[in-house]
């Protein structure tokens, strides 16, 4: 492989429409601009989003709902995942060394799918209803971290 060998895909590079070149060309004169106009002249910038005058897309379709900056999102982790991990004591930390928290810093919320056999106390810091149950159920227990 040479670098002067290398060119770009059949059908890749298109050359550019040449305007202004006589009437001949079909693109002569007025450069396929047309007569006057707004866009006629050189210079000219559209706005985004500008339908020339009609009312743009985004004021067009209707606003629902808002979005809450103080939300505060949890990693969402199932019993099934849980029950994998050897030790009595689960929290965070352990959840991390166990590779299925990413940042070990993140908030966890556990959810009932799958269960737990052995008594384990786990940490987090939201749980399901059903995940509280059926953790208990195993003997263990469910601390709430802030």
């Amino acid at each position: 492989m040479n670098l002067s060998q290398l060119h770009p895909a059949k059908g890749a590079h298109k050359k550019d429409r040449r305007v202004g070149r006589g009437p001949g060309s079909g693109r002569g004169k007025t450069s396929g601009r047309g007569h006057k106009g707004q866009l006629a002249g050189a210079g000219y910038k559209s706005m985004r989003g500008f339908e020339g005058g009609q009312m743009p897309l985004v004021r067009r379709v209707p606003k629902r709902g808002f979005t809450n900056i103080f939300r505060r999102e949890a990693v969402i982790l199932n019993l099934d995942r849980l029950a994998k991990i050897t030790g009595t004591e689960i929290g965070p930390a352990e959840m991390a060394a166990a590779g299925i928290l990413k940042p070990a810093s993140a908030r966890v919320k556990v959810l009932g799918r799958g269960g737990i056999q052995e008594a384990k106390t786990v940490r987090a810091h939201q749980f399901s209803a059903s995940a509280v149950k059926k953790i208990e159920a195993a003997g263990g227990k469910a601390v709430i971290l802030e």
